[in-house]
Protein backbone atom coordinates (compact mmCIF):
# COMPACT_ATOMS: atom_id res chain seq x y z
CA UNK A 1 0.00 0.00 0.00
CA UNK A 2 1.34 3.59 -1.00
CA UNK A 3 0.54 6.71 0.10
CA UNK A 4 0.55 8.35 -2.64
CA UNK A 5 -2.07 5.86 -4.26
CA UNK A 6 -4.02 7.11 -1.46
CA UNK A 7 -3.78 10.09 -1.77
CA UNK A 8 -4.81 10.01 -5.53
CA UNK A 9 -7.59 7.54 -4.78
CA UNK A 10 -9.49 10.59 -2.36
CA UNK A 11 -8.56 13.10 -4.94
CA UNK A 12 -10.29 11.02 -7.40
CA UNK A 13 -13.56 11.68 -5.25
CA UNK A 14 -13.49 7.48 -4.39
CA UNK A 15 -13.71 5.60 -1.32
CA UNK A 16 -10.92 4.52 0.76
CA UNK A 17 -11.31 1.36 2.36
CA UNK A 18 -11.23 0.08 5.96
CA UNK A 19 -7.76 -1.56 6.21
CA UNK A 20 -6.34 2.27 4.14
CA UNK A 21 -7.99 4.60 6.72
CA UNK A 22 -6.13 1.99 9.16
CA UNK A 23 -2.87 2.26 7.54
CA UNK A 24 -2.63 5.96 6.88
CA UNK A 25 -3.68 6.86 10.51
CA UNK A 26 -1.29 4.12 11.65
CA UNK A 27 1.69 4.99 9.48
CA UNK A 28 1.02 9.01 10.62
CA UNK A 29 0.79 8.45 14.14
CA UNK A 30 3.81 6.41 14.13
CA UNK A 31 6.36 8.59 11.86
CA UNK A 32 6.32 6.83 8.93
CA UNK A 33 4.06 8.70 6.60
CA UNK A 34 5.23 12.23 6.32
CA UNK A 35 3.05 16.12 7.36
CA UNK A 36 2.98 16.86 3.54
CA UNK A 37 1.50 13.78 2.33
CA UNK A 38 -1.23 14.08 5.43
CA UNK A 39 -1.54 17.73 4.35
CA UNK A 40 -2.39 16.46 0.86
CA UNK A 41 -4.91 14.02 1.86
CA UNK A 42 -6.31 16.31 4.02
CA UNK A 43 -7.51 19.09 1.34
CA UNK A 44 -8.44 16.13 -1.09
CA UNK A 45 -11.64 15.36 2.01
CA UNK A 46 -11.69 18.91 2.28
CA UNK A 47 -12.96 18.82 -1.27
CA UNK A 48 -14.44 15.39 -1.61
CA UNK A 49 -15.95 14.95 1.32
CA UNK A 50 -16.26 11.21 3.31
CA UNK A 51 -19.28 8.59 3.52
CA UNK A 52 -20.63 7.79 6.35
CA UNK A 53 -18.82 4.71 6.73
CA UNK A 54 -15.44 6.51 6.34
CA UNK A 55 -16.19 8.89 8.84
CA UNK A 56 -16.75 6.09 11.14
CA UNK A 57 -13.99 4.31 9.71
CA UNK A 58 -11.68 7.37 10.13
CA UNK A 59 -12.95 8.20 14.06
CA UNK A 60 -12.16 4.50 15.38
CA UNK A 61 -9.10 4.36 13.85
CA UNK A 62 -7.89 7.78 16.00
CA UNK A 63 -10.17 6.13 18.85
CA UNK A 64 -7.34 3.12 18.12
CA UNK A 65 -3.96 5.21 18.16
CA UNK A 66 -3.86 6.00 21.36
CA UNK A 67 -5.38 4.81 25.16
CA UNK A 68 -9.16 4.28 25.85
CA UNK A 69 -10.59 4.78 29.37
CA UNK A 70 -12.41 1.92 30.51
CA UNK A 71 -15.75 2.21 32.24
CA UNK A 72 -16.69 -1.04 32.25
CA UNK A 73 -16.22 -1.50 35.81
CA UNK A 74 -19.13 1.88 36.50
CA UNK A 75 -22.73 0.42 37.06
CA UNK A 76 -25.17 1.25 34.62
CA UNK A 77 -25.47 3.40 30.66
CA UNK A 78 -22.95 6.18 31.18
CA UNK A 79 -23.66 8.93 28.95
CA UNK A 80 -21.16 11.52 28.18
CA UNK A 81 -22.13 15.39 26.91
CA UNK A 82 -20.28 17.06 24.77
CA UNK A 83 -20.43 20.61 23.70
CA UNK A 84 -18.81 22.31 20.49
CA UNK A 85 -17.66 25.73 22.71
CA UNK A 86 -19.32 29.57 23.05
CA UNK A 87 -19.09 31.98 25.37
CA UNK A 88 -20.84 31.62 28.71
CA UNK A 89 -21.14 28.15 28.41
CA UNK A 90 -22.00 26.90 31.49
CA UNK A 91 -24.44 23.51 30.99
CA UNK A 92 -21.39 20.74 32.04
CA UNK A 93 -21.84 22.65 35.63
CA UNK A 94 -25.78 22.31 36.04
CA UNK A 95 -26.20 19.13 33.78
CA UNK A 96 -23.78 17.00 35.75
CA UNK A 97 -25.53 16.84 39.09
CA UNK A 98 -28.74 17.02 37.37
CA UNK A 99 -28.98 14.18 35.83
CA UNK A 100 -26.90 12.14 38.41
CA UNK A 101 -29.73 13.01 40.72
CA UNK A 102 -31.83 10.97 38.73
CA UNK A 103 -29.07 7.86 39.45
CA UNK A 104 -27.58 8.04 36.04
CA UNK A 105 -23.80 7.71 36.11
CA UNK A 106 -21.89 10.60 34.99
CA UNK A 107 -18.09 9.80 34.64
CA UNK A 108 -16.56 13.33 33.07
CA UNK A 109 -13.40 13.85 31.32
CA UNK A 110 -12.43 17.25 31.34
CA UNK A 111 -10.19 19.59 30.28
CA UNK A 112 -8.81 22.96 30.59
CA UNK A 113 -9.95 26.26 28.44
CA UNK A 114 -8.43 28.13 25.86
CA UNK A 115 -10.06 31.10 24.68
CA UNK A 116 -12.97 33.14 26.35
CA UNK A 117 -12.55 31.29 29.73
CA UNK A 118 -11.86 28.19 31.47
CA UNK A 119 -12.89 24.52 30.64
CA UNK A 120 -14.70 23.01 33.27
CA UNK A 121 -11.72 22.14 35.00
CA UNK A 122 -11.26 25.37 35.68
CA UNK A 123 -14.48 26.69 36.71
CA UNK A 124 -14.85 23.94 39.12
CA UNK A 125 -11.11 24.66 40.68
CA UNK A 126 -12.68 28.57 41.35
CA UNK A 127 -14.34 26.09 44.40
CA UNK A 128 -11.50 26.33 47.16
CA UNK A 129 -9.53 23.11 47.63
CA UNK A 130 -11.89 21.14 44.41
CA UNK A 131 -9.15 19.03 42.65
CA UNK A 132 -9.81 16.70 39.83
CA UNK A 133 -6.25 14.83 40.50
CA UNK A 134 -7.55 11.40 41.36
CA UNK A 135 -6.97 7.86 40.60
CA UNK A 136 -8.94 5.80 37.67
CA UNK A 137 -9.98 3.50 40.64
CA UNK A 138 -11.19 6.58 42.98
CA UNK A 139 -13.12 7.78 39.90
CA UNK A 140 -15.11 4.44 39.64
CA UNK A 141 -15.46 3.79 43.32
CA UNK A 142 -17.44 7.74 42.86
CA UNK A 143 -19.28 7.12 40.33
CA UNK A 144 -20.86 3.91 41.51
CA UNK A 145 -21.40 5.55 44.77
CA UNK A 146 -22.35 8.61 44.14
CA UNK A 147 -23.11 9.21 40.50
CA UNK A 148 -20.95 11.31 39.57
CA UNK A 149 -17.14 12.57 39.22
CA UNK A 150 -14.97 14.44 36.91
CA UNK A 151 -11.05 13.20 35.72
CA UNK A 152 -8.63 15.60 34.15
CA UNK A 153 -8.07 14.20 30.45
CA UNK A 154 -5.18 11.61 30.05
CA UNK A 155 -2.74 12.69 27.83
CA UNK A 156 -2.73 9.66 25.35
CA UNK A 157 -5.94 9.27 24.34
CA UNK A 158 -6.57 9.95 19.96
CA UNK A 159 -2.50 10.70 19.73
CA UNK A 160 -3.65 10.81 15.94
CA UNK A 161 -6.35 13.33 16.31
CA UNK A 162 -3.75 15.70 18.28
CA UNK A 163 -1.25 15.52 15.17
CA UNK A 164 -3.70 15.61 12.66
CA UNK A 165 -5.25 19.04 14.26
CA UNK A 166 -2.60 20.87 14.37
CA UNK A 167 -1.67 19.84 10.63
CA UNK A 168 -5.33 20.72 9.68
CA UNK A 169 -4.39 24.49 11.50
CA UNK A 170 -1.95 25.11 9.39
CA UNK A 171 -3.43 23.70 6.27
CA UNK A 172 -6.30 25.79 5.68
CA UNK A 173 -8.35 22.42 6.28
CA UNK A 174 -10.06 22.44 9.58
CA UNK A 175 -13.57 23.70 8.14
CA UNK A 176 -13.92 20.14 7.00
CA UNK A 177 -17.06 18.29 8.53
CA UNK A 178 -15.56 14.67 8.07
CA UNK A 179 -12.47 15.91 9.67
CA UNK A 180 -14.47 17.87 12.48
CA UNK A 181 -16.75 15.13 12.91
CA UNK A 182 -14.11 12.44 13.60
CA UNK A 183 -11.85 14.44 15.53
CA UNK A 184 -14.78 15.17 18.31
CA UNK A 185 -16.25 11.93 18.06
CA UNK A 186 -12.89 9.96 18.28
CA UNK A 187 -12.34 11.65 22.16
CA UNK A 188 -15.54 10.74 22.72
CA UNK A 189 -15.66 7.21 22.01
CA UNK A 190 -12.29 7.26 23.31
CA UNK A 191 -13.65 8.09 27.31
CA UNK A 192 -15.12 5.19 26.84
CA UNK A 193 -19.26 6.18 27.09
CA UNK A 194 -21.90 4.04 26.10
CA UNK A 195 -24.34 7.10 24.89
CA UNK A 196 -23.18 10.57 24.07
CA UNK A 197 -25.25 13.98 23.67
CA UNK A 198 -24.25 16.50 21.40
CA UNK A 199 -24.68 20.38 21.64
CA UNK A 200 -23.73 21.73 18.53
CA UNK A 201 -23.70 25.16 18.38
CA UNK A 202 -24.41 28.17 15.73
CA UNK A 203 -24.12 31.79 15.20
CA UNK A 204 -21.74 34.61 15.98
CA UNK A 205 -19.82 32.86 19.14
CA UNK A 206 -19.57 29.57 17.22
CA UNK A 207 -17.26 27.51 15.06
CA UNK A 208 -20.35 26.85 12.74
CA UNK A 209 -22.02 30.46 11.80
CA UNK A 210 -25.25 29.17 9.81
CA UNK A 211 -28.01 26.55 11.20
CA UNK A 212 -26.98 25.06 7.78
CA UNK A 213 -23.62 24.00 8.57
CA UNK A 214 -24.62 23.20 12.41
CA UNK A 215 -27.22 20.74 11.00
CA UNK A 216 -24.60 19.35 8.77
CA UNK A 217 -22.20 18.69 11.65
CA UNK A 218 -24.59 17.11 13.88
CA UNK A 219 -26.03 14.80 11.47
CA UNK A 220 -22.12 13.23 10.77
CA UNK A 221 -21.41 12.92 14.45
CA UNK A 222 -24.42 11.54 15.27
CA UNK A 223 -24.10 9.18 12.62
CA UNK A 224 -20.36 8.44 13.61
CA UNK A 225 -21.57 7.47 16.69
CA UNK A 226 -24.36 5.44 15.71
CA UNK A 227 -22.56 3.54 13.39
CA UNK A 228 -20.21 2.53 16.10
CA UNK A 229 -22.73 1.48 18.43
CA UNK A 230 -22.76 4.40 21.00
CA UNK A 231 -26.71 5.98 21.02
CA UNK A 232 -25.78 9.70 19.74
CA UNK A 233 -28.30 12.55 19.84
CA UNK A 234 -27.18 16.22 19.11
CA UNK A 235 -29.21 19.57 19.83
CA UNK A 236 -28.37 22.39 17.93
CA UNK A 237 -28.24 25.77 19.53
CA UNK A 238 -28.07 29.30 19.25
CA UNK A 239 -24.79 30.90 20.09
CA UNK A 240 -25.53 34.84 18.39
CA UNK A 241 -25.20 35.93 22.20
CA UNK A 242 -23.48 34.62 25.08
CA UNK A 243 -25.32 31.80 26.86
CA UNK A 244 -26.72 32.96 30.58
CA UNK A 245 -25.60 36.18 31.65
CA UNK A 246 -22.38 35.50 33.48
CA UNK A 247 -18.48 35.46 31.57
CA UNK A 248 -16.16 34.55 33.58
CA UNK A 249 -15.18 31.13 35.65
CA UNK A 250 -16.90 32.22 39.59
CA UNK A 251 -19.11 33.79 37.92
CA UNK A 252 -20.26 30.62 35.69
CA UNK A 253 -19.79 28.95 38.97
CA UNK A 254 -22.69 31.01 40.81
CA UNK A 255 -24.49 31.14 37.95
CA UNK A 256 -24.71 27.29 37.37
CA UNK A 257 -25.76 27.00 41.11
CA UNK A 258 -28.42 29.52 40.77
CA UNK A 259 -30.01 27.40 37.78
CA UNK A 260 -29.65 24.61 39.93
CA UNK A 261 -31.81 26.22 42.46
CA UNK A 262 -34.10 26.91 39.79
CA UNK A 263 -33.17 30.44 39.94
CA UNK A 264 -31.08 30.57 36.65
CA UNK A 265 -31.06 32.07 33.61
CA UNK A 266 -34.05 31.19 31.78
CA UNK A 267 -32.01 30.30 28.19
CA UNK A 268 -29.21 28.29 30.35
CA UNK A 269 -32.05 25.84 31.82
CA UNK A 270 -33.68 25.64 28.67
CA UNK A 271 -30.92 24.39 26.86
CA UNK A 272 -29.57 22.27 30.34
CA UNK A 273 -33.14 20.69 30.16
CA UNK A 274 -33.19 20.10 26.43
CA UNK A 275 -29.79 18.33 26.81
CA UNK A 276 -30.51 16.57 30.15
CA UNK A 277 -33.86 15.21 28.54
CA UNK A 278 -31.53 13.55 25.99
CA UNK A 279 -29.13 12.04 28.24
CA UNK A 280 -31.83 10.85 30.60
CA UNK A 281 -34.05 9.03 27.55
CA UNK A 282 -30.58 7.05 26.72
CA UNK A 283 -29.98 5.82 30.01
CA UNK A 284 -33.43 4.26 29.68
CA UNK A 285 -34.98 6.26 32.79
CA UNK A 286 -37.36 7.23 31.08
CA UNK A 287 -39.85 6.21 28.02
CA UNK A 288 -40.33 9.39 26.68
CA UNK A 289 -38.20 12.87 26.37
CA UNK A 290 -41.23 14.81 27.78
CA UNK A 291 -40.83 12.37 30.64
CA UNK A 292 -37.35 12.77 30.91
CA UNK A 293 -37.65 16.93 31.33
CA UNK A 294 -40.25 16.25 33.75
CA UNK A 295 -38.03 14.43 36.35
CA UNK A 296 -35.14 16.46 35.60
CA UNK A 297 -37.23 19.69 36.72
CA UNK A 298 -38.67 17.54 39.92
CA UNK A 299 -34.82 17.33 40.73
CA UNK A 300 -34.88 21.00 40.47
CA UNK A 301 -37.95 21.41 42.48
CA UNK A 302 -37.34 19.18 45.43
CA UNK A 303 -33.64 20.03 45.65
CA UNK A 304 -31.67 16.73 44.71
CA UNK A 305 -29.79 18.31 41.86
CA UNK A 306 -28.79 20.88 44.24
CA UNK A 307 -27.70 18.09 47.45
CA UNK A 308 -25.79 16.14 44.26
CA UNK A 309 -23.76 19.47 43.71
CA UNK A 310 -23.11 19.56 47.15
CA UNK A 311 -21.78 16.04 47.27
CA UNK A 312 -19.64 16.24 43.86
CA UNK A 313 -17.83 18.95 45.17
CA UNK A 314 -17.35 17.83 48.93
CA UNK A 315 -16.28 14.54 47.34
CA UNK A 316 -13.18 16.15 45.49
CA UNK A 317 -12.01 18.24 48.18
CA UNK A 318 -14.30 21.54 47.42
CA UNK A 319 -15.98 23.66 49.81
CA UNK A 320 -19.13 23.03 49.24
CA UNK A 321 -20.45 26.03 51.65
CA UNK A 322 -19.99 27.82 48.08
CA UNK A 323 -22.85 26.87 47.54
CA UNK A 324 -25.22 28.81 50.25
CA UNK A 325 -22.49 31.48 50.57
CA UNK A 326 -21.70 32.41 46.43
CA UNK A 327 -19.43 35.31 48.38
CA UNK A 328 -16.85 32.80 49.50
CA UNK A 329 -16.06 32.26 45.63
CA UNK A 330 -13.00 34.05 44.01
CA UNK A 331 -14.33 38.27 44.15
CA UNK A 332 -12.43 40.84 41.51
CA UNK A 333 -11.42 44.55 43.57
CA UNK A 334 -13.22 46.26 40.81
CA UNK A 335 -17.16 46.66 39.37
CA UNK A 336 -17.22 48.72 36.55
CA UNK A 337 -20.94 49.22 34.79
CA UNK A 338 -20.77 50.02 31.13
CA UNK A 339 -24.18 52.37 30.36
CA UNK A 340 -26.37 52.31 27.53
CA UNK A 341 -25.79 55.16 25.33
CA UNK A 342 -29.29 55.96 23.92
CA UNK A 343 -33.07 54.28 24.43
CA UNK A 344 -34.07 51.32 22.31
CA UNK A 345 -33.94 47.71 22.13
CA UNK A 346 -30.33 45.03 22.61
CA UNK A 347 -30.57 44.03 18.56
CA UNK A 348 -27.26 42.56 18.89
CA UNK A 349 -24.35 40.64 21.39
CA UNK A 350 -21.51 39.72 19.28
CA UNK A 351 -21.19 36.49 21.35
CA UNK A 352 -17.31 35.48 20.76
CA UNK A 353 -16.44 39.41 20.71
CA UNK A 354 -17.25 39.81 24.08
CA UNK A 355 -15.90 36.47 25.01
CA UNK A 356 -12.68 37.92 23.82
CA UNK A 357 -13.65 41.20 26.28
CA UNK A 358 -13.50 38.76 29.13
CA UNK A 359 -10.64 37.28 28.28
CA UNK A 360 -8.82 40.32 27.79
CA UNK A 361 -9.42 41.07 31.52
CA UNK A 362 -7.84 37.46 32.40
CA UNK A 363 -10.95 35.04 32.24
CA UNK A 364 -9.43 33.03 29.82
CA UNK A 365 -6.48 31.87 28.20
CA UNK A 366 -4.82 33.77 24.88
CA UNK A 367 -1.67 30.57 25.08
CA UNK A 368 -1.92 27.50 26.58
CA UNK A 369 0.56 29.24 28.95
CA UNK A 370 -1.65 32.05 29.55
CA UNK A 371 -2.50 32.23 33.84
CA UNK A 372 -6.18 32.81 34.52
CA UNK A 373 -7.54 35.16 37.15
CA UNK A 374 -10.25 33.05 38.77
CA UNK A 375 -12.34 36.12 39.88
CA UNK A 376 -12.36 38.15 36.75
CA UNK A 377 -15.36 38.18 33.89
CA UNK A 378 -18.29 40.13 32.48
CA UNK A 379 -22.13 40.02 33.59
CA UNK A 380 -24.47 40.87 30.90
CA UNK A 381 -27.43 43.11 32.34
CA UNK A 382 -29.14 42.64 28.90
CA UNK A 383 -29.83 39.81 26.36
CA UNK A 384 -30.98 40.58 23.16
CA UNK A 385 -34.53 41.77 22.64
CA UNK A 386 -34.63 43.53 25.63
CA UNK A 387 -36.12 46.96 26.60
CA UNK A 388 -32.91 49.31 27.52
CA UNK A 389 -32.80 53.08 28.68
CA UNK A 390 -29.99 55.40 27.93
CA UNK A 391 -27.58 55.36 30.99
CA UNK A 392 -28.50 51.98 32.18
CA UNK A 393 -26.01 49.28 32.79
CA UNK A 394 -25.89 46.69 29.52
CA UNK A 395 -22.44 45.33 31.33
CA UNK A 396 -20.90 44.72 34.42
CA UNK A 397 -17.06 44.47 34.38
CA UNK A 398 -15.48 41.97 36.96
CA UNK A 399 -12.06 43.18 36.82
CA UNK A 400 -8.68 42.91 39.06
CA UNK A 401 -7.20 46.00 37.22
CA UNK A 402 -9.19 49.60 37.51
CA UNK A 403 -8.10 50.92 33.89
CA UNK A 404 -10.31 48.31 31.55
CA UNK A 405 -11.06 51.04 28.83
CA UNK A 406 -9.75 48.65 26.25
CA UNK A 407 -12.92 46.47 27.51
CA UNK A 408 -15.25 48.96 27.36
CA UNK A 409 -14.65 50.04 23.83
CA UNK A 410 -14.69 46.03 22.91
CA UNK A 411 -18.47 45.81 24.46
CA UNK A 412 -19.47 49.40 23.11
CA UNK A 413 -18.48 48.02 19.74
CA UNK A 414 -20.24 44.66 20.09
CA UNK A 415 -23.48 45.49 21.45
CA UNK A 416 -25.48 47.22 19.43
CA UNK A 417 -28.93 48.93 20.06
CA UNK A 418 -32.00 49.49 17.51
CA UNK A 419 -35.31 50.25 17.81
CA UNK A 420 -36.75 47.21 17.98
CA UNK A 421 -35.41 43.64 17.88
CA UNK A 422 -36.38 39.89 19.08
CA UNK A 423 -34.91 37.35 20.94
CA UNK A 424 -33.68 34.60 19.23
CA UNK A 425 -34.58 31.09 18.79
CA UNK A 426 -32.54 28.88 21.41
CA UNK A 427 -32.48 25.81 20.28
CA UNK A 428 -32.99 25.73 16.32
CA UNK A 429 -33.33 21.60 15.77
CA UNK A 430 -32.64 18.14 17.52
CA UNK A 431 -30.60 15.67 15.59
CA UNK A 432 -31.29 11.74 16.51
CA UNK A 433 -30.15 10.19 13.24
Amino acid sequence: MRMVDLIEKKRDGKELATEEINFIIDGYTKGDIPDYQVSALAMAIFFKDMNDRERADLTMAMVNSGETIDLSGIEGVKVDKHSTGGVGDTTTLVLAPLVAALDIPVAKMSGRGLGHTGGTIDKLEAISGFHVEITKEEFTNLVNNHKIAVIGQTGNITPADKKLYALRDVTATVDSIPLIASSIMSKKIAAGSDAIVLDVKTGAGAFMKTAEDAKALAHAMVSIGNNVGRRTMAVISDMSQPLGYAIGNSLEVKEAIDTLKGNGPKDLEELCLALGRQMVYLAGKASSLEEAEEKLKEVIKNGKALEKFKEFVTNQGGDASIVDDPEKLPRADYLIEVPAKSDGVVAEIVADEIGTAAMLLGAGRATKESEIDLAVGLMLNKKIGDQVKAGESLVTIHANREQVDDVIEMIYANIRIADQAEAPVLVHDIVTE
